[in-house]
């Protein structure tokens, strides 16, 4: 199966890491709603790596299962953060960024920040590689401006890695037209990954895939959706390895 377009479904098949892979998920919390979901969560699909949105961070706790935070924004009902290994993963660097914004970014300011990223190293393995959680502008704005935040978001990953590997994870709003998208990508060697089923449904009347997987030097499996819980979106999860 090609991981550009990977499959999604709604099994209880684990994403269990390995010494040079991990488990992903990702899951844009809709203003919080469905944090309590996130233990369960991890626990079953054995996860190594957590990429949250729409988190109100001042209440996510120091640790969820075996995962222990590694960087979050401050504060706000749209915060982003990233969860990990603590025996595993040494956050090298780490920062909290913002991105272009759209008309409605400035009309309204939901939120200041779009990205949380770090650089960590992987003890198990001995890697270094750069993880980013991402929440692109809402479909008031145009797929331009999406790309453009896109674009903003790996020239600041590469700014912690010089090169490293790197996987942005999180809600890219970006439904349709994701060819455009994906040549972009391609043209600065990265891939894109998503699952064959909606990952966001709300009022039977919009949905999509808008929560999707880039990365460079790291290969990602099957792209999987979850059943839905108390999010508009639906979680995904994955797994990235490095190339052998």
């Amino acid at each position: 199966m090609n991981n550009t377009e990977s499959a999604g479904c709604t099994s209880s098949h684990r994403s269990s890491g390995t010494v040079s892979g991990y488990g992903i998920l990702s899951y844009n919390l809709w203003k919080h709603r469905a944090a309590d979901e996130l233990e369960p969560l991890v626990d079953f699909e054995s996860v190594d790596l957590l990429f949250l949105q729409e988190a109100r961070t001042e209440q996510l706790p120091d640790s969820i299962g075996r995962l222990s935070s590694l960087v979050a924004t401050s504060n706000g009902r749209l915060g982003l953060a990233v969860y990990g290994h603590s025996d595993r993963f040494v956050v090298e660097d780490a920062r909290v960024d913002r991105l272009g914004r759209s008309v409605h970014d400035r009309m309204h300011g939901p939120t200041p920040h779009r990205l949380v990223s770090a650089r960590l190293f992987d003890r198990f393995s001995g890697r270094r590689f750069v993880v980013g959680s991402f929440h692109a502008s809402p479909l008031t704005a145009g797929n331009g401006l999406r790309r453009r935040q896109v674009r903003q978001a790996h020239t600041l990953l590469d700014s912690l890695g010089g090169g490293l590997p790197t996987l942005l994870i999180g809600d890219f709003n970006y439904p349709v037209g994701v060819g455009s998208l994906r040549r972009m990508l391609a043209s600065t060697g990265h891939t894109l990954s998503l699952a064959a089923d909606d990952t966001y449904r709300r009022f039977g009347v919009l949905r999509g895939r808008f929560d999707l997987v880039a990365a460079r030097g790291l290969l990602v499996g099957p792209v999987r959706v979850l059943p839905r819980g108390k999010s508009d979106h639906l979680p995904i999860v994955a797994t990235a390895s490095f190339p052998s």
